[in-house]
């Protein structure tokens, strides 16, 4: 029996070391086309805000911790990243068709006045990216008057999703 229990253990010790060799790329791009301050006036602390809060998961630009380098919280992380960035990714915000960068606008302040984001398994972590009632309240605004800005600029059946 305590064979068996060495032999697994070091099965599983050279299984450990072997995918520390397995990375996924990581999530950095200094493109900057499609980002949302390209097209829309963002004011620097909401900017901040959203930088701390949001980038990491919703950007193509995230900033890595030093657990990053660890398996399997590599692939953990980078699965976080992927599926952040497919709900809402800033860095290609504005290459989204208009209904859809206003739908996203909405859902963003929606997530944030539910304090469904960000997550707390994130903030739990990252403690400077918990959002004060003071930021929440400046992203909110922000996201009021951009969703203006795009209603002034654009005809209303073209915030509205297409019927496929």
């Amino acid at each position: 029996m305590k064979k068996v229990l060495r032999v697994t253990l070091i099965i599983l010790l050279i299984i450990l070391i072997v995918i520390q060799f397995i990375r996924p790329a990581k999530n950095i791009s200094g493109i900057a086309v499609y980002d949302i301050a390209t097209k829309y006036k963002v004011p620097t602390n909401v900017m901040h805000t959203l930088k701390i809060a949001c980038y990491d998961c919703h950007s193509n630009n995230s900033r890595y911790p030093w657990y990053w380098n660890v398996q399997p919280v590599t692939w953990f992380l980078n699965n976080h990243i992927r599926d952040g960035k497919w709900h809402l990714n800033f860095s290609e915000f504005t290459s989204y068709e208009i209904w859809r960068q206003y739908r996203k606008l909405e859902e963003i302040g929606d997530e944030i006045k539910s304090g469904d984001m960000p997550m707390t398994s994130y903030t739990f972590i990252h403690a400077d990216a918990r959002m004060s009632d003071k930021e929440k309240e400046e992203v909110q605004s922000w996201v009021a008057s951009t969703r203006k800005e795009i209603e002034d600029n654009n005809p209303p059946d073209s915030l509205i999703r297409p019927k496929k």
